[in-house]
């Protein structure tokens, strides 16, 4: 049972499964409801499960793990080519045993559960943040139809707000309401943003991978907390580029014949963690962050000849590949002309 390979197929409630030796014979095709499936596992001797990385993938590797398996998952992109023909879940659970069995297949890391709970808070907050930003956009379309005309952006709320509680103003009374109402929404809203935000700012305190990351000029605990929920083990990335490359933060290749081409940004990888690292290298780039940018870096040589949201990602990118140096050293932030100089 060494040799086995258990390829599973998730479902909400009916598992199929097939399991294969290494060298490709099947042994059996079983389809399996949740509970069958968890006792059917215990009976087995160890040996290797797969799974698609997608809903419940990493809780049921952890279940897996605890009866003795050795669980990989596999990014449904990856298994997707190995698919026979038609598609179904009998052939999607060969697919997975198929891809899985390739020598250079790149594997998914199964989070912890902190991990999950971290990630469940930050996109809770991002949830949260979507929503008022849609009624802070309702509210400005309604006062637009009534000839009243505000910037986009939530900033000008104070200003909404001036204008709807002025009983001066031309507004129907319905529409005074309506704008009321929603008005109530974003504040709402806006509380529990305040309230999420500090606990991610208290789970990042309480991390010492958090508190290293945020030495980092531009990463803030937002930044880190997503690197800690979202971001695999350091340890399986052989170099920074290849972390940056997973973010997204490297031009798309098309290239043959020994002509190289390159794109835009790939924007393959994790969504959060890439967005907030360009958040936090435009906030370097911003008229108060220039000012500490050294003359002659190459930073000010960048900003010099090229777009400042050019610039932006390729800080993002130099960001990611400090952000594995420090975690896989676990050192802190050095300066990089310090750390020349030392």
């Amino acid at each position: 049972m060494k040799d086995m390979m258990i390829g599973v197929d998730l479902a909400k409630n009916v598992f199929q499964i097939l399991g294969a030796l290494r060298a490709g014979e099947i042994q059996f095709r079983k389809k399996l409801t949740r509970k069958q499936f968890t006792a059917f596992m215990a009976r087995q001797d160890p040996c290797l499960v797969i799974f698609e990385a997608c809903g419940s993938a990493h809780y049921w590797a952890r279940e897996m793990a605890s009866l003795g398996h050795v669980v990989k998952l596999i990014a449904p992109q990856y298994a997707r080519p190995f698919v026979k023909r038609q598609k179904n879940d009998a052939a999607d659970a060969e697919a997975i045993v198929i891809a899985a069995r390739q020598p250079e297949m790149r594997f998914v890391a199964p989070k912890t559960v902190e991990q999950q709970s971290q990630a469940a808070v930050f996109r809770g907050r991002e949830r949260l943040v979507h929503q008022r930003t849609a009624d802070v956009n309702a509210l400005r379309a309604l006062l637009y139809e009534h000839g009243y005309v505000f910037p986009a952006g939530i900033r000008y709320l104070d200003r909404m707000t001036a204008l709807v509680e002025d009983e001066a103003s031309d507004l129907p009374a319905l529409i005074r309401e309506e704008c009321q109402d929603l008005l109530a929404r974003i504040a709402e809203k806006t509380a529990r943003i305040i309230e999420r935000t500090a606990k991610l700012k208290t789970l990042a305190a309480q991390s010492d991978r958090a508190r290293r990351l945020q030495t980092m000029p531009g990463v803030g605990p937002l930044t880190a907390i997503a690197v800690e929920a979202f971001g695999p083990d350091m340890a399986q990335f052989k170099t920074g580029r290849a972390f940056a490359a997973w973010l997204g933060l490297v031009p798309r290749q098309h290239s043959t014949g020994g002509k190289v081409r390159l794109g835009r940004m790939t924007k393959v990888g994790q969504a959060d963690i890439r967005r907030l690292l360009i958040i936090g290298a435009m906030s370097r780039l911003n008229w108060l962050g220039q000012r500490t940018i050294m003359e002659g870096s190459w930073l000010s040589r960048m900003l010099a000849r090229k777009p400042r949201m050019l610039v932006a990602i390729a800080l993002a990118n130099k960001m990611a590949r400090q952000v594995w140096a420090m975690l896989t050293k676990s050192e802190d932030y050095k300066v990089p002309a310090l750390a020349v100089a030392a």
